[in-house]
């Protein structure tokens, strides 16, 4: 039999409060074998060692790229807020970015592979409900929301089965909403929105405050399931938060299908249970038909969804 040609791929790259990762990953939203590489990033992070872990990463996947498969572009799902028109980064959890010329450092590492190559900006919220849309829970969804709780909160928007993007590039942006009744860790002075509620490492600092001993989220995750009070109460005040921004969005975009990541939306499937229960409360029976599911994507969908900004726009 003769060889099979392999099919065209895209580079993607995922840049987060925690990690930046990047892999190849085909025209059918899988992850190439061996392709995946990560590293650490982290608030303490200067400029130079996060640009040299995203050149790390990429060029890691790029030497994976199989004999004879095309190099479609490169799509690059980051926390925001972004810029899409400059093709820059300032993520809130991110410090030493601010105005970062992401989309060029990325450009500079395929360009001995591509002529003039295609690289794409999005935030990692839109990724991952792109990728969720594209092979994951929303399949077929017209009017969706893709969420991300880890480190921040983000979000995208599928409408009309169109990705919207906004005039900048961050429509779609839950994480900065205000959650009434609240008041969370200040994110950028402003203690109030959902992910200065909600993230995992504001619900382990409003535990610590509250006296429980831990450190980490997994360690809240833990605490919760052995029926620590203190646990309980900031996991529980994580989820009623998310519900109440989820059924804002929804009373305003009339959604059918809201689709949550991310590590910390793992802490207890307790947490989902939450959420729809606040969702449930809403006066409004639209909002209250609003479904809410984990990602069928594991930690693959923000890859997947960046690479689906490239194979999506061929």
């Amino acid at each position: 039999m003769p060889e099979l040609t392999p099919g065209p791929v895209a580079l993607a790259v995922d840049v987060g409060g925690t990690k930046v990762e990047a892999a190849l990953v085909d025209a059918d939203g899988q992850i190439l074998d061996q392709s995946r590489h990560r590293e650490p990033t982290g608030r303490d992070a200067s400029s130079d060692q996060l640009a040299a872990a995203v050149v790390g990463v990429a060029e890691r996947a790029l030497a994976t790229l199989p004999a004879g498969a095309s190099l479609l572009g490169v799509g690059i799902g980051s926390a925001g807020p972004i810029d899409h028109a400059k093709g820059t980064v300032s993520p809130v959890n991110i410090p030493a970015w601010r105005g970062f010329a992401l989309r060029d450092l990325v450009r500079s590492v395929v360009s001995d592979q591509i002529a003039d190559p295609t690289v794409i900006l999005a935030t990692d919220g839109l990724a991952i409900t792109l990728a969720e849309h594209w092979v994951g829970a929303g399949k077929g969804v017209a009017d969706m929301m893709g969420m991300v709780i880890s480190t921040g909160v983000g979000g995208g928007l599928i409408l009309g089965g169109r990705p919207m993007r906004g005039a900048s590039g961050n429509a779609g942006h839950i994480g900065h909403i205000e959650v009434s009744a609240m008041d969370g860790e200040s994110t950028f002075g402003h203690p109030c929105t959902l992910e200065a509620v909600a993230s995992g490492p504001h619900s382990v600092a409003w535990a610590r405050r509250h006296g429980w001993g831990g450190t980490t989220g997994e360690e809240l995750s833990r605490d919760y399931a052995l029926g620590d009070e203190t646990a309980r109460a900031a996991i529980t005040r994580a989820g009623t938060a998310v519900g109440q921004a989820i059924s804002s969005a929804a009373a305003l975009l009339d959604l059918e299908l809201v689709v949550i990541g991310g590590g910390f939306s793992e802490a207890t499937p307790d947490l989902f249970r939450i959420i729809r229960e606040t969702v449930a409360s809403h006066q409004f029976e639209f909002v209250r038909k609003l479904r809410v599911v984990p990602s069928s994507l594991s930690g693959a969908g923000p890859l997947i969804g960046a690479a689906a900004l490239v194979h999506l726009a061929h």
